[in-house]
């Protein structure tokens, strides 16, 4: 599979009267793991929408690889663009297993049962989230951090060149979040996360995309972007920045008492 890039060219979404996205110009590398940061209501969300064409931009346009999405169906975009989504769905229920196959879907034709390769495709993507052993378990039955590891297994199974993730960590202990965003990066796919923890971010992206009021308004490599004066600006809070001994990327330690 070829990790293609994508781009954002002049990309404004406005909803009602209210300008949710302005000019927003944004570039992800072929394989790499970008994050996007960011006050609540800042825009982040709507970025991703538009990348999994659950929104279409106002003006400007989308690409992935050298083609507009806007160009293709929604169907073969999914092939392409995989997404965990907030809202996350209802499978009524569906087992574990039954809601990881249902990724499969835009690359099956309708009615079409799931081939050999396709349940491998599930099996794997339940390993990689760790949910294999919840596979028969209804998934109306699960805890909220079990039903977002079988979510973002459905993404996985999804086998698409762009992942789309929005707060992929909702919901899960410290254990499956370093787990399940290691086996994200690891697929050597494009991917575009909305994260609010900015330690975990610094430590699986490549690059950090700030958003505020529905622009870009600092970017870069962890390191250049994690600054003190850049959190207290932006997030509103007042820190000390730290490198980790092991790894050299920043983690941030806030000052009790601060707030926005």
């Amino acid at each position: 599979m070829t990790a293609p890039e994508v781009r954002y060219e002049d990309v404004a979404v406005t909803l009602g009267d209210t300008a949710v996205l302005r000019d927003l110009c944004l570039h992800v590398g072929a394989g790499r793991f970008v994050g996007l940061v960011g006050p609540n209501g800042s825009g982040k969300t709507t970025v991703l929408r538009c990348l999994y064409r659950a929104l279409a931009p106002t003006t400007g346009r989308v690409t992935v690889g050298a083609r507009d999405i806007g160009a293709v169906s929604v169907r073969e975009n999914a092939r392409q663009v995989a997404a965990l989504t907030q809202s996350g769905g209802m499978f009524l229920d569906f087992t574990v297993r039954e809601v990881v196959r249902t990724g499969r879907l835009p690359h099956t034709r309708l009615l079409r049962s799931l081939s050999t390769g396709d349940d491998a495709i599930c099996t794997r993507a339940m390993a990689d989230a760790g949910v294999s052993h919840l596979a028969g378990r209804r998934f109306s039955e699960l805890s909220g951090g079990e039903s977002q590891r079988v979510l973002i297994a459905r993404a996985f199974a999804q086998e698409s060149s762009v992942l789309v993730l929005d707060e992929p960590t909702n919901h899960l202990d410290v254990a499956h979040q370093y787990a399940v965003l290691r086996a994200a990066r690891d697929r050597g796919i494009t991917v575009l996360a909305a994260l609010h923890d900015l330690n975990i971010a610094a430590q699986f992206c490549t690059e950090l995309v700030v958003v505020s009021g529905g622009r870009i308004v600092d970017s870069g490599t962890p390191t250049a972007v994690l600054t003190a004066d850049t959190v207290l600006r932006w997030f509103g809070v007042a820190c000390h920045v730290l490198t980790h001994p092991r790894t050299g990327v920043p983690q941030i330690i806030f000052d009790e008492g601060t707030s926005p």
